[in-house]
């Protein structure tokens, strides 16, 4: 595969390697907000069309991460009105690449950009 081909792949290559469940419907973070209370929640905006998302994307599922946390995926540029759903949700200005963690209902954690890598998520 050519590098532009690897560059830019269907939205369904960026998530396959790692376990990431798909967000593609609004009514999902209902179902996100309601596990928190149990599970830590995380959702990763992806830019699809953005060279330094597509980066971070592959260097964060690189690391280890607790297997008490579900981890979510989102195509901003396919699903923009989630992504602003979220962003007004839970008060966090919106970027690309974006990694939100939340717990108890609440964003308590975000990063953008290679930010996304220093977060140590088994200890938030």
């Amino acid at each position: 595969m050519s590098l532009f081909s690897k560059l830019f792949a269907k939205q369904e290559d960026a998530y396959s390697d790692f376990n990431w469940f798909p967000l593609l419907e609004l009514s999902q973070l209902g179902e996100i907000l309601e596990a928190s209370k149990n599970k830590t929640q995380v959702i990763f905006k992806h830019s699809t069309r953005c060279g330094v998302s597509r980066g971070v994307i592959k260097q964060f599922e690189k690391q280890t991460i607790s297997e008490n946390t579900d981890f979510y995926f989102l195509d901003l540029i396919a699903f923009r009105e989630i992504s602003n759903t979220i962003a007004q949700k839970f008060g966090v200005q919106h970027q690309s690449p974006q990694l939100i963690v939340i717990k108890n209902k609440k964003a308590i954690a975000n990063a953008s950009h290679h930010s996304i890598l220093d977060m140590d998520l088994n200890n938030i």
